[in-house]
């Protein structure tokens, strides 16, 4: 167990810096979607009630919160390995949730405009979202949050001694 928080709690920070992208797609994505299930009741509580989850005001009202602070979280690059675990469960509870329904033919929700309404192809195309989210939460968890992240810049700071932070004290005052 503790290799385990290790890990998640001290990821890889060498990796492209073009990590931020992945992580600014994701993290925004995430933010803007929980602030949706406060402003918009048919995204939040009716939503959840309308797919039978139990207690649809607790669990509506979580999972924006989930949303809406796991999403700065990854746009900032703090504890990114960490929130990435529950985005990947929720990507998979929201793709269990809503396309198998959609598949069977039995979703409560609305379904698409046009065809594919339902079936194999309906799933394709309406789980791109999910899909592309739980993509990138994968990627993050594995290679970590890249250079221009918090998690780096906590990990620089970690790494440096405070023998060395003295001695660029006192070259500096010496200096002035």
């Amino acid at each position: 167990m503790n290799n385990i928080t290790k890990w998640l709690l001290n990821p890889p920070t060498d990796g492209p810096a073009a990590t931020f992208l992945i992580r600014l797609m994701a993290g925004s994505v995430f933010f803007w979607e929980g602030v949706l299930k406060f402003v918009y009741a048919n995204q939040g509580v009716g939503r959840f009630t309308k797919l039978g989850f139990p207690a649809p005001d607790f669990t509506a009202t979580a999972d924006g919160w989930l949303e809406i602070i796991g999403g700065l979280l990854l746009l900032s690059g703090l504890m990114t390995r960490l929130i990435a675990v529950p985005f990947i469960i929720e990507m998979v509870v929201a793709m269990a949730s809503t396309k198998i329904p959609l598949y069977l033919g039995t979703s409560p929700l609305p379904l698409p405009p046009v065809p594919p309404q339902v079936g194999f192809w309906a799933v394709l195309h309406e789980i791109r979202s999910e899909y592309a989210q739980l993509l990138n939460c994968a990627f993050l968890l594995w290679v970590g949050p890249g250079p221009w992240s918090l998690d780096a810049w906590l990990a620089r700071m970690r790494a440096a001694k405070p023998s060395d932070s003295l001695k660029r004290g006192k070259l500096q005052a010496l200096e002035a």
